[in-house]
């Protein structure tokens, strides 16, 4: 068996005896080790990412998906390799807490209190900022942006304090999974942000010639997908146009501009280099293994990026990984890379093994 590019002594022991004629017999063969993933999902995340596509293949890799009755305690189940969730709530908190104590062998993907980073949208930019990310192949900043706790009313007062140029994007502060949580704003003026209901977290604008990059973060892989966005405003248009509009998410697949007729300034995806190291830095301060990023490239310029958002193993991932490795180079999940362009359903079965494997490997032998 093959994880994380390494061959098994019984698998070249097989190859050989194959390049020789020889058959191995049943009662020298290995059995194959099952890894067991119990996974805690809310049904629709279930619905959009488990597929019968990714389990049939998970199961040909030995990997068995099971679900995590949340009626029971969860050590009284499994025995777990990994436990894959994405649930909120202080009492899950608890339970997954407690679970990796009592559990250390296990990789829990991921840890509350890293998700939980993510649940703000003023923490959730902070690492980004922090790294003050610039080399020759670009520089990766955050839009300017306040936080809003309070009274309505005060809005104006405080973005003219603050000195944010018009217009700015309104978004919820909490992210809870919740519809409402991901409601999208755009604010011509900033009387009209008295409107809307804080906590808000108000962000600069930033032209992006209407494309926005996501960047997909599975373990070491790395996928990127075009989608379309807000076109630029114009100051014309500022000049002329008063009020806040709601706008719809970019993120689902029926917005991919990966077939669009695009200007090739506006359409080349940022470059791989740069991506990597942002990756890795997130990875290590966030201390989260899947997650994606949200990424603009300021308008007439080739290397200036800002980070507008990050999730946390976003509910279309699979859809989505679908779709743009059609189009996207990878980097694959192993340094000597693959052969060919893998599906989501290998990148994902292998990162789950290769998982596994690196826990194996820390374990103290005995």
């Amino acid at each position: 068996m093959r994880i994380k590019g390494e061959i098994f002594p019984q698998e070249e022991e097989m190859e050989e005896e194959k390049e020789e004629g020889k058959s191995s017999p049943l009662s020298l063969q290995q059995p194959q080790k099952v890894v067991v993933v119990g996974y805690a999902l809310t049904p629709k995340k279930k619905k959009s990412f488990l597929q019968p596509k990714l389990e049939v293949l998970a199961r040909s890799k030995g990997i068995l998906f099971v679900a995590i009755d949340l009626n029971r305690p969860l050590s009284d189940q499994g025995p777990f390799d990994i436990v894959l969730h994405k649930l909120s709530g202080n009492d899950w908190c608890k339970v997954i807490e407690d679970y990796r104590n009592k559990h250390p062998e296990v990789a829990v993907l991921d840890a509350p209190e890293a998700i939980q980073q993510l649940q703000n949208r003023q923490s959730m930019l902070q690492d980004v900022a922090d790294l003050e990310l610039s080399d020759t192949h670009g520089k990766v900043c955050v839009p300017r942006q306040m936080v809003i706790d309070d009274n309505p009313s005060s809005i104006p007062h405080e973005v003219s304090n603050a000195g944010l140029r018009m217009p700015l994007v309104a978004k919820p502060l909490i992210v809870d999974g919740t519809a409402k949580s991901h409601e999208l704003f755009l604010a011509y003026d900033q009387f009209s942000l008295s409107e809307l209901e804080p906590p808000l977290l108000l962000q600069e604008f930033v032209n992006h010639g209407g494309v926005l990059f996501k960047i997909y973060i599975v373990g070491e892989a790395i996928k990127v997908v075009r989608r379309f966005s807000l076109p630029n405003v114009s100051k014309r248009e500022l000049s002329k146009v008063a009020g806040v509009f709601r706008f719809p998410r970019v993120s689902s697949a029926s917005a991919s501009a990966d077939d669009a007729d695009l200007d090739p300034l506006v359409a080349e995806l940022p470059p791989r280099p740069l991506l990597e190291k942002l990756a890795m830095e997130l990875r290590h301060r966030l201390g989260l293994r899947l997650f994606n990023i949200d990424m603009i490239r300021q308008h007439g310029s080739r290397d200036i990026f800002y980070v507008i958002d990050i999730n946390y193993f976003p509910g279309n991932y699979y859809f989505t990984m679908i779709y743009l490795l059609q189009f996207c180079v990878i980097q694959a999940l192993i340094a000597s890379g693959y052969g060919k362009l893998p599906d989501y359903e290998h990148i994902f079965t292998d990162f789950l093994l290769s998982t596994v494997q690196s826990r194996c490997k820390k374990r103290p032998s005995i």
